[in-house]
């Protein structure tokens, strides 16, 4: 299993802006727990970040041509207003969750709504850098449960 783990604007922060809000954890230290979950799990694991939403979308491009089997995004702030961004998740059709540290439930009104949302096989948020764990555990039975279908 191929698995590509997206983050988009400011997360290459996290651990130094806002830790009320986002935690302690760089994401380095994230990274590396998914990795050894990941292992553990049998999945290979692939990290890109981006502060350009551009650069986002053409990473997506690539995880098709790649023929990644799935992907975990956390879009930051592109979250709430990318539709863009939105569309290449759709364009490229490879299952998606959609991660975020905070809860975005208990945030500003506007960083309660998710354009990315609507795409995604699921939103996962809240539990800071263990969200990324939880969606990986549900990506992972996704793409088997796709297997065992075909």
């Amino acid at each position: 299993m191929d698995i590509r783990i997206i983050n988009g604007p400011n997360l290459n922060f996290t651990g130094i802006r806002q830790v009320e809000i986002y935690g302690a954890q760089t994401l380095d230290e994230i990274n590396a727990h998914i990795s050894a979950t990941a292992a553990g799990l049998g999945a290979q694991i692939k990290f890109y970040q981006s502060n350009c939403e551009g650069d986002l979308i053409n990473y997506l491009q690539s995880c098709y041509f790649d023929g990644a089997d799935g992907i975990i995004i956390n879009p930051g702030a592109l979250t709430h207003y990318s539709y863009a961004l939105a569309d290449a998740l759709a364009a490229v059709n490879i299952p998606a969750i959609e991660v975020h540290l905070s809860n975005l439930a208990t945030r500003d009104d506007f960083r309660q709504k998710s354009v990315v949302a609507r795409v995604c096989r699921g939103q996962i948020s809240g539990f800071g850098g263990y969200s990324y764990i939880l969606a990986l555990m549900a990506i992972i039975d996704i793409l088997k449960s796709q297997e065992e279908e075909k």
